[in-house]
């Protein structure tokens, strides 16, 4: 069998089909994943408790955080990366965040203007309340 075609063969093959499986890189890889979550986890706890970190920047320095804690869990654990094999991985990835992030930002964007087309609480509450005989409507 010639060199070409076994390269054929070789890359026809589904990712996971490969006969030579290092089953060390994979235990090593995650561990690896499960130091770093555990480290960004700690790192969260800290920042949360600690008097070091500006007030106003503690939200900001627990997303940047969460954020890379979910890069950890994509790629040691998900085994998401860039390359030719994971394209579809990337890209549906990509559409996930994508649908996430435009249901998040119009469920803000409904609820900042949702008082904007109301009528204010004591209007609505002199129309819905009955009146007794004999008493009469405050404004």
């Amino acid at each position: 069998m010639s060199e070409a075609s076994q390269h054929a063969q070789l890359s026809d093959a589904a990712p996971g089909d490969e006969e030579e499986y290092d089953v060390a890189a994979n235990v090593r890889s995650y561990v690896v994943g499960l130091a770093l979550a555990t480290l960004l986890t700690v790192a969260s706890f800290w920042v949360l408790h600690t008097k070091l970190i500006w007030a106003p920047g503690i939200g900001v320095a627990l997303a940047v955080l969460a954020v890379a804690q979910m890069g950890v869990h994509l790629v040691f654990f998900l085994h998401i990366t860039t390359g030719p094999d994971n394209t579809n991985n990337v890209l549906a990835l990509a559409f996930g965040i994508l649908i996430v992030s435009l249901v998040v930002i119009g469920s803000l964007w409904i609820m900042a203007n949702l008082n904007h087309h109301h009528m204010p609480m004591n209007e609505m509450m002199n129309q819905l309340v009955p009146l007794l005989p004999g008493q009469q409507r405050r404004s």
